[in-house]
Parts: structure tokens; C-alpha cells; sequence
């Protein structure tokens, strides 16, 4: 285990909804242009964990978080963060492709235009180099102008991809971005996020074991809002030191 500090830090952190302590003392250190996946049963704080990072769960009312929990070093909880700069640095693409009832183009132009990028051609640069990114360019190219809700399930998910690209961010979040997907679908995301992990550090919420096993650099199983083990995901997956992971991922339980 790398004593190192990640690009994302969790020491002693604490999430609680009301009443109800979801994530319990997490000590994590994520590092930086890897894909680290976060795997375990539902409900068991790994989602969670993930809206913390980009400070999601600030729209959850009765959230209380208490310990540290560092972005490149600076404190992401601090009273002074710009949470609109956090989470253009944090982009995140959800379970379910989420496109804006607008054109192909004019999803992927949102981001910067909201940053303040109002040139025609620098704008059309920015969406051809994001959906290239996201390996859709050149199914989509001759429709930009057509609204992104009109392709399929699979497009749609590159799609948001694609916007979350088009701002720079540093780091993506894709909370079980591939559940909703045929299998087709899912193997194109994954070789996009094997492909994007050289220049972005991947977070992803997964409960396809294989998944995890097939893209994942590292592995963090959560059970019951306690980060039993992190490493390797070969170490995970071969020679887990937790009995409760091995339970977990041979399918005892979950």
C-alpha cells in the first residue's frame, strides 16, 4: 500500500446523513492517472464516497462531514472553496447518460460557455477534440447540430464524456456509468477509460466485478460505510488480505 499522498486524500473522514454514519474513518490516498474503482454491495458508501469528492452531497440536506478530505493537498470541505471551480476540475458522468434536451454541440459547448469561452471557433475546437476524446466524433460529426437525446443509450453516455472533457477537467468521477449499457456499449467505455487514464485520473463506482478486474488499477472495497482494503487490483482480486473481501468477491455475499 503507497504511503504517498494521492491527487485525492480521505484521512479519518466521516459522512453522516441525519443520524444514519454512512462513511465511517475512510483513510484513502487515490492516485493520479490511474483508474481506481470503488466496489462493494449497495448501500455500502462507495457512491458516496465518490459525491464527496466533487462535494455532490452538499445538495443533500442533513449531511454532516467531519475529518479531512484533500484535493492535490488543499482541503476540498474549506470554507472558502469555490465549489464551481472543484467541480469543473472534478467533472462527473452518472449511471444514467444525462444529456441536456439541446444539440449534440451544444451539450458539450455548455462548460466552457458557462466559463466564459464565447469564440464560434474556439468552441468548435473544444467539441471536436471532446468528442474525440470520448471515441464518438465520428458518429456523431455530420449530426452536432441534432439534439442528444436522439441517439442511443450508449452515444448518450460518450456524450456526457464529452462534456465533462470539454472543460479540462483533472479528474473523472463515472459513477456506474456503464450499469445502464449492453454489453457493446460497456466495452467501448471501458477501452475510452483505459484510454483517457494517460492524461485524467479516473475514479469509477462499479459493481461489475470484472469490470473492476478487467480496467481498474487500483480497487477500494467499502462494506457497511468501512473502506475494508485498497491495492493493487490484482492483490485484491488474487490475494485480498480481508476475509470480507475475499467473501465479496468470489460472491459468498453482495
Amino acid at each position: 500500500m503507497s504511503t504517498t499522498q494521492g491527487i485525492i486524500s480521505a484521512n479519518n473522514l466521516n459522512l453522516h446523513y441525519s443520524e444514519f454514519h454512512a462513511l465511517k474513518n475512510i483513510n484513502l490516498d487515490i492516485p493520479e492517472k490511474e483508474i481506481t474503482a470503488l466496489i462493494g454491495p449497495s448501500g455500502c458508501g462507495k457512491s458516496t464516497f465518490l459525491r464527496t469528492i466533487n462535494r455532490m452531497n452538499d445538495l443533500v440536506e442533513g449531511v454532516k462531514i467531519d475529518g479531512s478530505l484533500l484535493y492535490r493537498g488543499e482541503e476540498i470541505y474549506r470554507p472558502d472553496q469555490d465549489v464551481t471551480l472543484l467541480r469543473k476540475n472534478i467533472g462527473m458522468v452518472f449511471q444514467k447518460a444525462n444529456p441536456f434536451p439541446m444539440s449534440i454541440y451544444d451539450n458539450v459547448a455548455y462548460g466552457p460557455r458557462t466559463h466564459g469561452i464565447k469564440n464560434k471557433a474556439q468552441l468548435d475546437d473544444i467539441v471536436e477534440e471532446s468528442l474525440r476524446s470520448a471515441a464518438i466524433w465520428d458518429e456523431v460529426k455530420d449530426r452536432l447540430k441534432r439534439s442528444a437525446l436522439g441517439v442511443s443509450g450508449g452515444q448518450q453516455q460518450r456524450i456526457c464524456i464529452a462534456r465533462a472533457l470539454a472543460v479540462k477537467p483533472d479528474i473523472l468521477l463515472m459513477d456506474e456509468s456503464t450499469s445502464a449499457l449492453d454489453p457493446i456499449s460497456t466495452s467501448k467505455i471501458e477501452d475510452l477509460a483505459l484510454e483517457l487514464k494517460k492524461d485524467y485520473t479516473i475514479i469509477m463506482v462499479t459493481h461489475n466485478m470484472q469490470q473492476a478486474a478487467r480496467v481498474a488499477d487500483k480497487t477500494a472495497f467499502f462494506l457497511l460505510g468501512d473502506l475494508v482494503e485498497f491495492d493493487d487490483t490484482e492483490t485484491i482480486f488474487s490475494k485480498p488480505t480481508d476475509k470480507r473481501t475475499e467473501d465479496y468477491i468470489t460472491g459468498r455475499f453482495g
